[in-house]
């Protein structure tokens, strides 16, 4: 199927895109001539990327924004929606990593791991859809992970997150058809990003041969770049080698 260039009317909201994935797909819209509004808690980071989005020539603005604070991200999505003005694209990349076995997993980790991971996720969504709906178009994309569907051990609370971004896409996906809304998974293997470093992650796996931030950036530039009339509703990248 042949993928047109970007209409210069796309404008799209990316979380977690002060590094990794969000800061990859951030460039790689940028490239493809899309605005963006980019989400993170680092305002410093955020603004360099914002940037070197910049520099290629589009439009891009930064919101610093704890999506970790639920009660309050629909709100301000909303308000960041509503300021950067005709937003048609939602990438929802934020979210954190998590070892442990289910049985040492405390209540406040898993619904550290449940809030951010996934409950921010459908926050965001709740955010842009009023306004999606009154321009009749849009594009949702929800990075979920192998782990969604497969079992690791010591991944449970990251898994069962996962596993309810895609049945939250999936759903998504039926309801909003109708108006001109397409949902998409993204579910990559194993990437080299930050998350490897955090402190909630205890994990020795060999990073060289992971995917990289840039690879599934690509896929989510994909996958929005499709003509109206056509969706991936989900797409697995893994690394060549298999799972780690």
């Amino acid at each position: 199927m042949e993928i047109n260039p970007p209409p210069k009317s796309l404008r799209a909201i990316i979380t977690g895109a002060s590094s990794g994935i969000g800061k990859a797909t951030a460039l790689a819209f940028a490239k493809s001539g899309i605005d963006l509004a980019l989400v993170s808690r680092s305002s410093e980071k955020l603004e360099a990327v914002a940037n070197a989005a910049r520099e290629v020539g589009v439009e891009a603005k930064s919101y610093a924004v704890d999506l970790a604070e639920v009660a309050t991200v629909k709100q301000k999505i909303s308000a960041i929606a509503t300021d950067f003005g005709a937003v048609n694209v939602l990438v929802n990349n934020a979210g954190m990593g998590y070892t442990n076995s289910l049985e040492n997993t405390s209540l406040a980790d898993w619904q550290q791991v449940i809030e951010l991971n996934l409950t921010s996720i459908f926050q965001c969504i709740q955010g842009v859809l009023p306004l999606m709906r009154k321009n009749g178009k849009g594009t949702i994309i929800n990075v979920a992970s192998i782990a969604a569907n497969n079992a690791f051990p010591e991944w449970g609370a990251y898994g069962v997150s996962k596993a309810g971004v895609v049945a939250l896409t999936k759903t998504l996906a039926i309801e909003e058809r109708a108006n001109g809304i397409r949902a998409v998974i993204v579910s990559p293997g194993a990437v080299n990003t930050p998350i490897w470093d955090t402190d909630t992650v205890n994990a020795d796996l060999n990073r060289e041969a992971m995917l990289t931030p840039e690879i599934v950036a690509q896929s989510i530039l994909h996958t929005v770049l499709l003509p109206p009339q056509a969706v991936i509703e989900e797409m697995t990248v893994m690394p060549s080698g298999g799972a780690l």
